[in-house]
């Protein structure tokens, strides 16, 4: 018999990535399996999905929160179609699970799913939710979090600490997996997968101050589509013309592995691979995140010391060069950094998210044969 996983959300990398990690790990299990995306035409993952080999199912859906005049009127008319494709397409696939992992497709499917009864489980990446999915928490059957803080906005009987999903790479255990650049100090400099303009900007400016460590350093940096020929153009300017510059790097993982510090915002996501491989980083929380999540993640791993953070109205080129030089001096301190920072990582989360799909589909299965065998009994009455 086929089970059939119906997973939910992207848009960007922090809510893809772990809906990715998770199929794929669900794949791993003996067993016939289907996996479908549902996503939006214009988030990351139209061109992700298909690359890696599964069907995306594109919805109309947009976001409201923050949204004003015709924006906000634009993004509610598209709420009931979104609704009604969602509830057409599982009338079509009969899936026995939803899993929603935030992003704009979410809702709308995770509300079709409890009008057709079909079991659904939501996995929250951020300390704090965000309002789609606390809602979406009353009507779910399981809700995962990546933190013990997001527990208490979700009812205590269906909430569930797992950790952030990551991909499986990510989760090699130190001792096995490749170590950092020695040869060179690597700095790998992310700003999600758009990229993050403050951090561009801050990064090449801070090129002025590292003239002295050019020919110690090498330098990755995704600028995101936007920002990628005017940063590319700054570094050859600068006379770091060997730097990597891309605008979205596909090889995240071999790229971390090979860092010596981290340059980054602070979505739940990165934090999560980050932490798993064990990587001093240097958090620019991006400053206009819902409920200022960000700094709150980044602050768990300040306080660790795992991390240091620079608010983003107080990020300068020369500020950055300047932390990026205290790591490069200071070895004790970043093996002291990289070990607290291991030791936050969770390694485990996708295998306990899977645990919890496979219990609902379990459920799902032995139910819908209580009920054949109920109306059987019912027909032999007669």
């Amino acid at each position: 018999m086929t089970i059939r996983v119906v997973i939910a959300g992207g848009g960007t990398g922090g809510h893809l990535f772990p809906a990715i990690a998770l199929a794929k790990e669900l794949e791993k299990l003996d067993m016939d399996i289907e996996i479908t995306f549902v996503g939006s035409q214009q988030g990351l993952e139209s061109r992700i999905i298909p690359k890696e080999g599964w069907n995306l199912k594109t919805i109309l859906t947009a976001g409201i929160m923050g949204k004003k005049g015709l924006q906000r009127w634009t993004s509610l008319c598209k709420l009931p179609l979104g609704i009604l494709q969602s509830t057409c397409f599982l009338l079509q696939k009969r899936p026995d699970l939803v899993v929603g992992v935030g992003g704009y497709a979410s809702g709308p499917l995770a509300l079709s799913a409890w009008a057709l009864r079909i079991p659904i489980l939501i996995h929250e990446q951020n300390s704090i939710p965000g309002m789609t999915n606390r809602w979406l928490g009353k009507i779910a059957d399981k809700v995962a979090v990546s933190f013990k803080e997001s527990s208490a906005y979700f009812p205590g009987d269906k909430v569930v600490t797992t950790g952030n999903m990551i991909r499986e790479e990510f989760c090699i255990p130190r001792e096995t997996a490749p170590a950092r650049r020695k040869d060179k100090f690597c700095i790998l400099v992310l700003g999600g997968s758009q990229g993050a303009h403050s951090i561009n900007m801050a990064m090449v400016s801070a090129l002025e101050k590292l003239g002295e460590e050019k020919e110690k350093i090498h330098i990755i940096h995704q600028t995101g589509e936007k920002d990628f020929a005017e940063i590319r153009e700054r570094y050859t300017a600068e006379g770091f013309a060997t730097a990597d510059v891309r605008p979205f790097i596909d090889d995240i993982e071999a790229c971390c592995r090979s860092a010596s510090l981290v340059i980054c915002r602070a979505g739940a996501t990165t934090l999560a691979e980050i932490t798993a491989c064990g990587k001093m980083s240097i958090l620019v929380p991006f400053p206009y995140a819902a409920h200022n999540h960000q700094e709150k993640n980044a602050r768990l791993l300040e306080s660790a010391n795992a991390a240091e953070m620079i608010l983003d109205s107080e990020l300068t080129g020369e500020k950055l060069a300047l932390s990026i030089k205290n790591a490069m001096e200071d070895e004790t301190h970043l093996e002291e950094v990289e070990t607290n920072s291991y030791r936050l990582g969770n390694r485990e989360a996708t295998q306990n998210v899977r645990k919890i799909c496979m219990e609902l589909i379990k459920k799902t299965n032995v139910q819908m044969r209580e009920n054949q065998v109920s109306k059987k009994d019912e027909m032999s009455c007669f």
